[in-house]
């Protein structure tokens, strides 16, 4: 019944199309309804209509940190493909880069070194967007986007308005953002602040971090780092990590316990599901042989988080993103049309005369009826005196 209407106002959508090719683990079934945005109008289009019709809606950026499941996905994928880049004078040194969210962070990370900017040489090598780079707090090498983030836009699906964010106001912590935790902003630019730098070290910088991922993690279908490193600031957490590894002691410094020493520590590197594997090279990686299901990724997932759970004592936080976790259910956004008619109603009821509840009522009346008795006994009661009085005479 949706489809008609969808067709009408969306001449692009797209249906039954196969996710597979829209994600780095190169898994999952197809999307009933799928819709790719190519600017800011296209989107303001299709959320409009996504919100209005009551459908359940998934935002996908470049795929590259995301898990489809093998059935169809019954709602609308929006793919994110706004691209595009704008610089502009800051302070001193320093240039705003002011980035759509589409844009792919490689070739960020490329003209970025093509001006001569520094502040990005860390990103090099990883995939997908900007717009879920920020979203995630992508992080690598002891840097985060988040640090260099100016400001961030977005249209807030309640609303659909547009609204700008600080970088206080994104709430970044390791590998977490507000838009992260509250599933109902919608990434449309990000501003970078980088600082001016010389061409050859931001080149000479960009191959030593290549160079160092290819000589760690696996270049095959993964979805990246599965779980997120562990977080040792806590003194009860250092001990047990120096009672259960001792050897563990030359992470502690740095405040992060990697998780793929942990898989490692546990034997699991190697280890298959189907055509699932946790990566010979980074156990922290899955990686798809080729033809793996994602039942197959997530019964691996479970087996390394009890695992580790069971031999050390630790629990390992999942960073991949299932789809269900952040699919949007558009039944509790309210749309224009309710938005009026709530209003209209509202006029409404302001502008009719005010009825005197039923309650009110009737305890006037018990009031009325009190004060009428006491009347009549008053009555009564002089009436009674003045012939007493009589007969006395």
């Amino acid at each position: 019944m949706k489809l008609p209407h969808l067709k009408k106002i969306l001449p692009e959508i797209k249906t039954g199309v196969s996710l597979k090719k829209y994600n780095t683990f190169r898994i999952g079934g197809k999307a009933k309804y799928f819709f790719e945005a190519k600017t800011e109008k296209d989107l303001l289009k299709v959320l409009t209509a996504v919100r209005d019709l009551k459908l359940p809606l998934f935002i996908l950026g470049g795929g590259s940190n995301v898990l489809f499941n093998d059935e169809e996905f019954d709602g609308v994928v929006i793919k994110v493909s706004t691209k595009g880049l704008e610089v502009k004078d800051y302070k001193p040194g320093e240039k705003i880069v002011y980035v759509e969210a589409g844009t792919p962070l490689s070739f960020l990370v490329n003209k970025a070194k093509e001006l001569s900017l520094s502040g990005l040489e860390w990103a090099t090598g990883i995939p997908g967007t900007i717009g879920g780079a920020v979203f995630g707090n992508a992080a690598a090498f002891g840097f985060s986007i988040g640090e260099i983030v100016k400001t961030v836009e977005v249209f807030d699906l309640e609303t659909l308005k547009k609204r700008k964010f600080n970088q206080k106001e994104c709430c970044f912590e390791y590998k977490e953002s507000i838009f992260k935790k509250e599933k109902k902003y919608v990434i449309l630019r990000v501003g970078l602040v980088l600082r001016q730098g010389n061409k050859k070290e931001i080149e000479k910088r960009i191959k030593e971090y290549l160079e160092k991922r290819k000589k760690s993690q696996p270049f095959c279908w993964s979805a990246g780092c599965v779980f997120k490193n562990i977080k040792i600031e806590k003194p009860e957490i250092k001990l047990k990590i120096k009672k259960a590894l001792p050897e563990a002691a030359k992470f502690l410094k740095s405040g992060f316990l990697p998780a793929g020493y942990l898989i490692d520590k546990c034997g699991l590197k190697g280890k298959k599901i189907g055509k699932a594997e946790v990566s010979q090279k980074h156990a922290n990686f899955i990686v798809n042989k080729g033809g793996a299901k994602a039942k197959d990724i997530i019964k691996l997932i479970r087996l390394v988080k009890e695992s580790v759970r069971k031999k050390l004592g630790i629990e390992l936080e999942r960073e991949v993103v299932f789809v269900e976790d952040f699919t949007i259910d558009s039944k509790f956004l309210i749309s224009d049309n309710e938005i009026r008619e709530a209003e209209y109603k509202n006029k409404k009821n302001q502008n009719m005369p005010k009825k005197k509840s039923s309650r009110r009522k009737s305890a006037k009346r018990k009031k009325t009826r009190k004060t009428a008795k006491k009347k009549t006994t008053k009555k009564k009661t002089s009436r009674k005196k003045a012939s007493k009085k009589r007969k006395k005479k």
